[in-house]
């Protein structure tokens, strides 16, 4: 199977501080791949150079078999990454349905292709759709992760970046947003998800890598790293994690 995403021997600075120290990884189509890590290990930002965030110093990174070191993030986007931040960055003073329509700007003079994306996304988010008009800066906080995701999807994504979720968010609201996840990625959208809740994560992951300090710790199937001593005794509570 050939890799949609390849991240190779990857630095990257914050000035003269280090951040990811060489960290390679790669995704499969179809699936769902966790980075987990403490709080500063370098997850976050991760994601942000995959997107075009952040500029690479050293290193390289593919998708779909093309480099996209130093891409514009706009054309990352048009490329079929998206990336879903983390505190879910709505604009507070745009209703829902702007919010949408915004994740799916590239597309923005086709107002077919739009609202025909705006209706996948109501069919997974219902009450989004009940929201449409509503400002955003109104919703829950649940809402707002979903209006997230949902921003993200309307770019019609190959791939997902998903940082912290869960953030914040109720254990019941929690067990929602994972499902939808798992629907997502069901429809054939691989996943890279940072998350802290490192149980739920491995319970929806194919695969997962665990990073400390930038630098990748330990990787593996999701089903190996949830049978970790190492692994449950720093993130699992001590505990073996049973799919599910």
């Amino acid at each position: 199977m050939d890799t949609l995403l390849k991240v190779e021997d990857l630095h990257i600075f914050y000035g003269s501080i280090e951040a990811l120290k060489g960290i390679s990884l790669e995704v499969f189509p179809g699936e769902v791949v966790t980075v987990l890590g403490a709080n500063g290990a370098g997850k976050s930002t991760l994601l942000r150079a995959i997107s075009g965030l952040l500029p690479i110093k050293k290193g390289k990174i593919e998708f779909e078999g093309k480099e996209i070191n130093n891409v514009p993030a706009f054309e990352i986007v048009i490329r079929g990454i998206s990336h879903v931040p983390e505190g879910r960055k709505v604009f507070s003073t745009l209703t829902v349905e702007e919010n949408l329509k915004l994740g799916a700007f590239t597309e923005r003079k086709n107002i077919k292709l739009i609202n025909e994306r705006l209706e996948r996304v109501f069919s997974l988010f219902p009450i989004l759709k009940e929201r449409k008009d509503q400002l955003s800066g109104t919703l829950s906080g649940g809402e707002q992760q979903m209006l997230a995701i949902g921003r993200g999807l309307m770019s019609n994504p190959h791939m997902l970046l998903l940082d912290e979720p869960s953030l914040g968010l109720a254990p019941l609201l929690v067990k929602q947003i994972f499902k939808i996840i798992r629907e997502i990625n069901n429809q054939g959208i691989a996943i890279l998800l940072v998350e802290q809740n490192a149980r739920k994560a491995l319970s929806l992951a194919h695969r997962g890598y665990i990073l400390e300090t930038g630098d990748i710790f330990i990787s593996g199937l999701a089903s190996e790293l949830r049978n970790n001593k190492k692994v449950q005794e720093a993130y699992l509570g001590g505990a073996a994690l049973k799919k599910g």
